[in-house]
């Protein structure tokens, strides 16, 4: 494995300009105008994966979008890496906070620019890359196959059915994810750990019509108004959710291990500094690290109704609405704190007004063991390639289908991401270190030398 260094410095330039080409498709899996866009990009990966020297490579179609499956099988009796990643994006708006174009990708300062640079095809191909450089030169030390879907920032409604029904061919030992962050490029990290989702909508009504304000107003319910009322009680004076039965089942971390959580390096100041914010905010009695790690969370990611174009509109609007996220922890179950919002939404709401609540996605939390042959894999790896040990971490996004894979194949996750918290996903000018992905490259194919040695013991 010595030759990778000399491989990725002789290919980056051709690395970087491929990667631009994969981030040009806006593969957005929220937006129906994008369809034929996210089946051109599942396209490219298929391409780049027959390139790289990968056999049965297959678009597979879903009644959403498709799954793309490949794999490399050098001998039955070695064991068999799956690889998991994703090839949609999120929504690039809004569009005017970016400072180049969202898909057209740009290099500055050591940063590759552009929606889905890190989350995940900057990730993705990271791995179609490290297995290229295998193959090329003969190395591939154990079997491999690729499961990159096209639904994952939409909740990977239709992977469940379709691992169902290909059980058979997903065999394997372990699954690889690199759709996680490390702390920093001098700081290596593992995620351990991740929270679950719940996502949902909600609609309040008033009036059958938008009304004027000057006649109407102060005499019938105004939705927005109802609608922040509610959002606003759902935490108390502490940050604590007031949803009845919301902390039922959360798993509280002993002293010890939170202790041991908060040794992780991080700079209070600098998160500030970061963000440009005077203070931090959130539940009382907890660290940021372990607000963001270990305990779950109700937040807003859109609120909207009424007039919101240029100039004024006296209207008192008919309906408002409001997106909420619900970041879950072990043992939280996602459609049981789905069921208990939409209950206690329901009963917050006053005479005059009717809500609806519609659930979108949702997945549940994981911890991944540190005592596997993955993990250390995935350590020592790293450890080589970095110079240090990486230090085991919490995740506080979601990624809700290694509990599916864990439930249907019975397969544990190793989580060995090299993106930075500070790389923008879901934000405009999003970006992924050029260091980052070589060292990504570099480091994959060590993680396949270590596991198939370790797995030999």
């Amino acid at each position: 494995m010595d030759q990778i260094q000399s491989y990725i410095n002789e290919h980056k330039d051709r690395f970087l300009s491929e990667l631009c080409d994969f981030l040009r498709i806006p593969s957005v899996s929220a937006d129906s105008r994008y369809k034929e866009d996210v089946a051109r990009t599942a396209a490219f990966v298929r391409d780049s994966l027959v390139a790289a020297g990968a056999d049965h490579v297959e678009i597979c179609p879903t009644p959403g979008h498709p799954i793309v499956y490949a794999e490399k099988i050098i001998n039955a009796s070695l064991p068999t890496v799956l690889v998991y990643g994703h090839y949609d994006v999120q929504p690039a708006d809004p569009l005017e906070l970016w400072d180049s174009p969202p898909f057209e990708p740009v290099i500055k300062d050591g940063l590759i620019v552009a929606r889905g640079a890190c989350d995940d095809k900057g990730q993705v191909f990271m791995h179609v890359k490290a297995f290229e450089f295998m193959m090329r030169n003969n190395l591939l030390p154990c079997n491999v196959k690729f499961m990159i879907e096209g639904e994952e920032e939409v909740g990977s409604s239709h992977l469940g059915d379709w691992i169902r029904a290909n059980k058979e061919r997903l065999k394997g030992d372990v699954i690889l994810i690199s759709d996680t962050s490390i702390i920093a490029n001098d700081i290596p990290s593992i995620d351990v750990g991740l929270r679950g989702l719940s996502y949902v909508e909600v609609e309040v009504t008033g009036p059958n019509r938008d009304l004027h304000s000057g006649v109407y107003g102060g005499a019938v319910a105004n939705p927005i108004s109802i609608l922040c009322e509610m959002i606003a009680k759902m935490k108390d004076e502490n940050n604590h959710i007031t949803i009845p039965g919301f902390y039922d089942d959360v798993v509280a971390l002993s002293s010890a291990d939170r202790a041991e959580l908060n040794k992780a390096p991080f700079s209070l100041d600098e998160y500030k500094r970061d963000l440009d914010v005077n203070d931090v905010h959130g539940e009382r009695g907890y660290t940021t690290l372990e607000r963001t790690g270990i305990r779950p969370t109700f937040e807003m990611n859109g609120i909207w109704g009424g007039y919101t174009g240029e100039g004024a509109k006296t209207v008192l609007p008919s309906k408002a609405y409001a997106k909420c996220s619900m970041r879950l922890v072990p043992n939280q179950d996602s459609a049981t704190i789905t069921r208990l919002f939409a209950e206690h939404f329901e009963r917050m709401a006053p005479e005059g007004v009717k809500v609806k609540v519609t659930p979108h996605h949702g997945g549940e939390p994981v911890v991944t063991p540190t005592d596997s042959v993955a993990f250390k894999a995935a350590s020592m790896a790293m450890e080589k390639t970095f110079g240090k040990k990486p230090i085991p971490t919490r995740g506080g996004g979601s990624i809700p289908i290694v509990a599916l894979f864990e439930k249907e194949l019975g397969l544990k996750s190793v989580l060995m991401g090299f993106g930075l918290d500070s790389d923008l996903i879901h934000s405009p000018n999003e970006h992924f270190g050029v260091f980052n992905f070589l060292k990504g490259i570099e480091t994959i194919p060590y993680f396949f030398q270590q596991y198939a040695e370790l797995s030999k013991a």
